[in-house]
């Protein structure tokens, strides 16, 4: 385990890495040092990937994150505050580019950046009893981390606009029922259960998931022909590597197949 101001990272079995945002005094809010933290957590998974699966969950159980630390932003001139918001941006960017898997446990409130960081992650775990919102248009500001552009996208233009424009909160099972979360986990689970997600995905090879990640990343909003041939670039990278080869050996020896990422 390793512990950074903000940050507590868990190497867990099959290369499964469980980042913990640690600030409980502050319901896990994110200041620029937390910003930081995740940004360089995030950002070397460019050049390698050392881990095949990445959880995100908050510390306790009252909240996953209730976005920026308004405490530290009320000590900031308006330039300051451009200059946080350009680190804020750079580490929803690194959440959202990340090439492997990344999984929110969603361990509680989810409020503003806190969101955003959910929406960037590929999929999400919730427990039952966490609540969700964009709330920035009550502080005067509106989404900056990417919720204008996230949200609708998962529950459709017209719910978003709702629930960014009146800052309405909505629950766990709402968000399960509009795509927001995949599960909902009972009390305590969520971790457990987003671990073990990570797990299955782990155990596959980590090559095709990258690739497989990438394709629907940028394919989705292509129109179907272009996405089409980025899903076929995705699958050629993939024919010449050791892992198809070894997936294919193990299929007809009958055994469950070594996957070494080359």
């Amino acid at each position: 385990m390793s512990r950074h101001a903000a940050l507590r990272l868990e190497e867990k079995p099959n290369d499964v890495l469980l980042a913990t945002l640690d600030r409980p005094e502050v319901a896990n809010a994110f200041d620029t040092g937390a910003a930081l933290e995740l940004c360089e957590l995030f950002e070397p998974f460019q050049a390698e990937q050392r881990y095949r699966c990445v959880v995100v969950t908050g510390a306790g159980d009252r909240a996953f994150c209730a976005g920026a630390d308004l405490k530290e932003r009320n000590t900031l001139s308006d330039a300051q505050w451009r200059s946080q918001h350009e680190t804020f941006e750079r580490m929803f960017r690194a959440v959202r580019d990340c090439p492997v898997p990344v999984i929110a446990a969603v361990n509680g409130a989810a409020y503003a950046g806190g969101l955003e960081l959910v929406l960037h992650c590929d999929f999400a775990y919730a427990s039952a009893s966490a609540k969700f919102a964009l709330t920035e248009v009550s502080l005067g500001i509106m989404p900056g981390g990417g919720g204008t552009q996230t949200l609708p996208r998962v529950v459709g233009e017209r719910r978003a606009k709702e629930l960014i424009l009146a800052a309405r909160p909505f629950s766990a099972e709402e968000a399960l029922a509009w795509g927001v979360v995949n599960r909902l986990c009972p009390p305590g689970r969520v971790v457990a259960e987003a671990l073990e997600a990570a797990g299955r995905i782990a155990a596959l090879a980590p090559l095709a998931v990258r690739q497989a990640k990438r394709a629907m990343r940028e394919g989705l909003h292509r129109d179907l022909a272009s996405a089409m041939q980025i899903e076929i670039d995705a699958y050629n990278r993939l024919v010449g590597t050791e892992d198809r080869r070894e997936g294919l050996r193990a299929f007809n020896e009958k055994r469950k197949p070594k996957f070494s990422g080359r």
